[in-house]
């Protein structure tokens, strides 16, 4: 180290940027809900989900200068481990070929760009959103977590924000722990067991009998854990469901997530990959990124 000469002021180091973790099926759905079906690739096939996931993966890295980006995926083919606890668990979801067809390429394009992506059966996205936060935190790194999932939620702290699209793909709210209290009323890591108590309809988690949102609230706040409610004798004719739809509600921090050094995107390289399947105006946008 060179010593600092008298009267020269030590140089400020420059705090580490934060590491950016994107739900890929959460911004995937989104772009294809929200971009028309008219938008199609050379050969016809679909475009609007690969040509908004891109664009939305762009501005966010624009925006946030992250030390590097990392998309966790789904593995629709394969159960996991809560469909083996909770038989019904997303039952019901129908997915439109155009949007399937799409998914099975976004992973490939976007590490293309040099992204890194994980997905791995038997995990979901958000396994591997929680997995990166444990991973950042050990070396005392800061993470922001864009997804639409409010699952999600149970990650926010200090050193973790939660990036939520809440217009479109254009707007995103900056969540943190005292949002996550302002909007539930109950601590992030109370989550999971908030989830259980009220349910979760989308995710098909059938909750405790005749508990909403604001009664599970009140409970967690007046007794701190589903555990201690169970301890006081609440609910115990529900007690192993509870404990099972929890269980199903907590991220998984153990989905194997790639080595994450610091890294920019190559948006070159993505634009070479967007022109080979079509998707010209995609491969535009990330030439003009990769000149600026």
């Amino acid at each position: 180290m060179t010593p600092t000469k008298r009267g020269e002021a030590a140089a400020t180091p420059r705090p580490r940027a934060p590491l950016l973790v994107i739900d890929g099926d959460s911004f995937a759905h989104r772009a294809f809900h929200a971009l028309p079906r008219s938008i199609r690739r050379v050969n016809g096939r679909p475009g609007n989900l690969l040509t908004g996931l891109m664009s939305m993966v762009l501005r966010l890295w624009q925006a946030e200068r992250p030390r590097a980006v990392v998309v966790g995926w789904d593995t629709l083919t394969v159960p996991t481990y809560r469909h083996e606890l909770l038989p019904g668990y997303q039952a019901g979801r129908v997915f439109d070929p155009e949007l399937l067809e799409q998914l099975d390429l976004a992973p490939g394009l976007l590490e293309a760009a040099g992204i890194v992506c994980g997905k791995a059966a038997g995990y979901e996205a958000d396994d591997f959103l929680a997995a990166a936060v444990a991973s950042e935190r050990a070396s005392g790194g800061t993470v922001l977590v864009a997804t639409s999932d409010r699952d999600a939620f149970q990650l926010a702290a200090e050193d973790v924000t939660i990036l939520q699209p809440v217009r479109g793909v254009s707007e995103l709210a900056r969540i943190g722990p005292a949002e996550v209290r302002e909007r539930y009323g109950v601590e992030p890591e109370q989550v999971p067991d908030f989830i259980a108590l009220r349910g979760d309809p989308s995710d098909k988690i059938p909750g405790a009998r005749g508990v909403g949102a604001k009664t599970a609230a009140s409970l967690l706040a007046g007794n701190g854990s589903l555990d201690a409610l169970l301890a006081a004798g609440r609910f115990s004719a529900e007690a192993d469901a509870l404990r099972t739809y929890r269980h199903v509600a907590t991220l998984d921090p153990s989905a194997p997530l790639p080595k994450l050094p610091d890294r920019e995107p190559d948006w070159q390289a993505g634009a070479a990959a967007a022109e080979a399947l079509g998707l010209g105006r995609v491969a535009g946008r990330l030439e003009e990124a990769a000149s600026s």
